[in-house]
């Protein structure tokens, strides 16, 4: 079992950058495989991007493949994203979620923990 906390979140103009963090507690970190997932009003759940457990591997949704970079850092039980040349459309509550038994997965259902969100803006 694994807690998640996101942070970083805020109002940035268009063109601008954010880096979000979600910070685990709890034991094996390097065993869960982590992604994160955005809402905005009026709209499903959905994904951005995804890390593998070792951090090897990482998948992206097309709408932010190129400007966003997820990574993470296994001995701080911390995992990111790096996001860059922001739309208004990225303005969205965005989720950090974890899951033992997959890794890297692009669909919400695999994800058995989620974090309580952090809010991002984008103004034109």
């Amino acid at each position: 079992q694994v807690q998640l906390v996101e942070s970083g979140g805020g109002l940035v103009q268009a063109g601008g950058s954010l880096r979000l963090s979600c910070a685990a507690s709890g034991r094996t970190f390097s065993s869960y495989g982590l992604g994160w997932f955005r809402q905005s009003p009026g709209k499903e759940r959905e994904f951005v991007a995804a890390i593998s457990r070792g951090g090897g591997s990482t998948y992206y949704a097309d709408s932010v493949k190129g400007r966003f970079t997820i990574s993470r850092d296994n001995a701080k039980n911390t995992v990111y994203l790096q996001m860059n040349s922001l739309k208004p459309e990225d303005t969205a509550v965005y989720y950090c979620a974890a899951d033992r038994n997959y890794s890297g997965s692009r669909y919400k259902d695999s994800y058995s923990y989620w974090g309580q969100g952090t809010q991002v803006t984008v103004s034109s």
